[in-house]
Formats: C-alpha cells, sequence, structure tokens
C-alpha cells in the first residue's frame, strides 16, 4: 500500500513534468519534441484532468485528520502512541516519515501550477 502512494506520487509529478516539458528542447534529443493538434488535444482533455484530480487527491490525503490513513497527523498520532508505549524507534520512522510527507505538498503545488501553465499555452479553445 505505501509504494502505490510512493508510486502515484512520483507518476504524478513525472507526468506534470513532462507535460511542461513537452513542447521544450531536450540536450539529448536533436530538436524541439513537437506534438501534433491531436495529441494536444488528448492531453488537455483526458491527462490535464487525471493529472489535476491525483494531485488533489493527495494533497487532501496528506492534509486529512487522524483518522485519515496516511495523513500527517495520522502519522504524527501514532509516532505519538508508539512514544508511550515505549518503542522510541517506531516513534522516530512515523515521524520522519510524517515530516517528509509534509514536504510533499510543496511538490504538488509545484506540479499544479506546472499543469496551470502548460493549459494556459495550450489548452485554450480555438477561436
Amino acid at each position: 500500500m505505501r509504494g502505490t502512494r510512493r508510486l502515484a506520487l512520483a507518476g504524478c509529478g513525472i507526468a506534470a513534468g513532462l507535460l511542461v516539458a513537452a513542447p521544450v528542447a531536450s540536450a539529448d534529443t536533436p530538436g524541439p519534441v513537437t506534438l501534433s493538434p491531436q495529441e494536444v488535444q488528448q492531453m488537455c482533455t483526458a491527462w490535464v484532468p487525471k493529472l489535476r484530480k491525483q494531485a488533489q487527491h493527495l494533497t487532501d490525503r496528506i492534509n486529512g485528520g487522524p483518522e485519515v490513513a496516511g495523513s500527517v497527523a495520522n502519522l504524527k498520532a501514532r509516532a505519538n502512541d508508539a512514544r508511550t508505549k515505549g518503542h522510541a524507534a517506531q516513534a522516530d520512522r512515523l515521524q520522519k516519515r510524517a515530516d517528509k510527507r509534509q514536504g510533499r505538498i510543496g511538490e504538488l503545488a509545484n506540479s499544479a501550477k506546472q499543469l496551470d501553465a502548460f493549459t494556459a499555452a495550450h489548452c485554450q479553445a480555438p477561436k
């Protein structure tokens, strides 16, 4: 279960990065990557909303209360519980996970900004 969340978060960030970098030239390729209008339309209608939904879902989970599995509050509550039971090593691990997970909020916000930039640049309705 833990690996699935990491994979989803990594996939969201990677996909957002690819959406932003798609029309930009890369140092490894001989020229810029170009997308056909159909590919851009598919990204705008299918991928961008899906990535936005996933980023929002992860943000909601991370910011959830102590009853939400995987939230920062849940990890901190579990760490406090472990500490009161005398399991200091487990409490430290849970606290580190909570701190690391809290840092993911900035990454998700950055992904959302990249999706907004892609949408503004490429997903406008034809006039």
